[in-house]
């Protein structure tokens, strides 16, 4: 028996992909973002993102007004202007242009200008399409990594000597601190990160080197690597909690012909570590209503916890990228018993919102548009948006997980004991 997977024909509630830039920027320390679209794109920016009225974010918009749009005005001047005045006032390493809904539908030439611009301010720019037409808004990453994989420098002498693992996915530092550790125990030569703290710390790439992603959404930047840059993709589940970072060091073992020490007391230490968040979430029941691309990693973590999942809603399904996920959701659910979970692709929110009805989970996870909605029928439910911005991956980032899953349920239990508590009101003169 196999997970079963179908298709519907759902539009995709999600966040613009524009979003990225939140985390982007902030992982690609010398970097300036250029988001090039109409005002909504930047009230979409200032809304989402927040006006930060002290901090200095490394992002702007480059408003197309209607004669941009009409075409009657010169793009090279005007974007000439804003990245010069971005080099005087911020000093960046890298340029990168975000393309919008409006850039596709005009189709400015953004490829065509930035090699011309480039070459005249002397900065890197680099262009990346992450507009609304992606199926999810964490596709925004895929888009710029795929960019940014355009600009690794080729290795110095491409031989096997020069062998080695280069990993995508942007994580904060500690996180990727974290996760290279983990590697390093188990002797697996690491050559870098894609992205690095800083532009200049693109790793090199050749034939002989390995790749691995560490988000589910990547899979046009593992296209890039290796179709253009001719590197060897690793297919790993990925390191979201402390079984799919165990199943994804031991795959990663594999390949370089090393034997995993240590893994299973480390993993069973952090299963330990956890049992105070799963007594209250086992045996209890979860729907994904789809929205970051993660669900199928959250999901199978999950069953490991003790949950039952009823759906996993996911705008958008790659099989080849996410097969060795698929694979290990499988063999979760046969070890625990656990039924076999629906994958939903496309999903139709109409019609999940009657299964929701019937099925009455206790937990949804879902975007932010239907959380008001579901809570006012009753339904306890989470933004799925916190797990992309929270520390999800590696073995000691679990916790996080369950901290957000718990949250409703711990919230609800409070709520229920407060409503409990009989009050005796003070009686006059006492």
């Amino acid at each position: 028996m196999t997970v079963t997977i179908e298709c519907e024909t759902g539009n995709y509630h999600t966040f613009c992909p524009i979003s990225c830039v939140a985390w982007l920027y902030q992982k690609i320390e010398d970097s300036f973002f250029l988001v090039i679209g109409t005002k909504t794109c930047g009230y979409f920016l200032q809304n989402s993102l927040g006006v930060m009225i002290f901090a200095e974010p490394r992002y702007a918009m480059a408003e197309l007004e209607e004669g941009d749009i009409s075409a009657k005005l010169y793009d090279y001047d005007e974007l000439k202007r804003l990245c010069l005045q971005i080099k005087q006032d911020r000093s960046p390493s890298v340029i990168v242009w975000i393309g919008t809904c409006t850039t596709e539908i005009i189709k400015t030439d953004l490829e065509g200008i930035a090699p011309r611009l480039e070459a005249e301010i002397d900065i890197p720019i680099v262009v990346a399409r992450a507009n609304g037409l992606e199926y999810a808004f964490t596709q925004g990453e895929d888009t710029v990594l795929a960019a940014l994989a355009d600009r690794c420098p080729a290795a110095p002498t491409d031989t096997a000597e020069t062998a080695g693992l280069v990993l995508f996915g942007s994580v904060p530092a500690t996180v990727s601190t974290q996760l290279t550790l983990e590697l390093e125990k188990q002797g697996i030569p690491i050559r870098g990160w894609l992205p690095g703290a800083h532009y200049e710390d693109l790793p090199a790439l050749s034939q002989h080197v390995h790749v691995c992603g560490v988000h589910p959404f990547l899979s046009r930047t593992a296209s890039t690597l290796t179709r253009t840059r001719k590197c060897t993709l690793v297919n790993a589940p990925f390191p979201i909690g402390p079984d799919g970072t165990r199943a994804w060091i031991e795959t990663l073992c594999d390949v370089f012909d090393r034997e995993p020490v240590g893994l299973e007391e480390r993993e069973a230490a952090i299963w330990e570590g956890l049992e105070d968040y799963l007594q209250l979430i086992r045996g209890k029941s979860v729907f994904f209503m789809g929205d970051n691309l993660l669900e199928i990693s959250l999901a199978r973590f999950l069953i490991r916890c003790g949950m039952t999942v009823y759906e996993i809603g996911i705008p958008y399904f790659d099989r080849r990228f996410q097969k060795a996920e698929l694979d290990l959701l499988e063999q979760t659910c046969v070890e625990m018993g656990a039924p076999f979970p629906y994958i939903v692709e496309k999903p139709d929110n109409y019609n999940q919102m009657q299964r929701i009805r019937e099925l009455q989970p206790d937990l949804v996870i879902t975007g932010m548009a239907h959380s008001n909605p579901l809570e006012s029928r009753g339904v306890n439910t989470k933004w799925s948006v916190e797990f992309t911005f929270a520390q999800i991956h590696g073995f000691t980032n679990a916790r996080d997980i369950l901290e957000l899953v718990t949250r409703p349920l711990r919230r609800n239990q409070s709520l229920n004991r407060f409503e409990a508590q009989t009050f005796t009101p003070a009686l006059p003169g006492t």
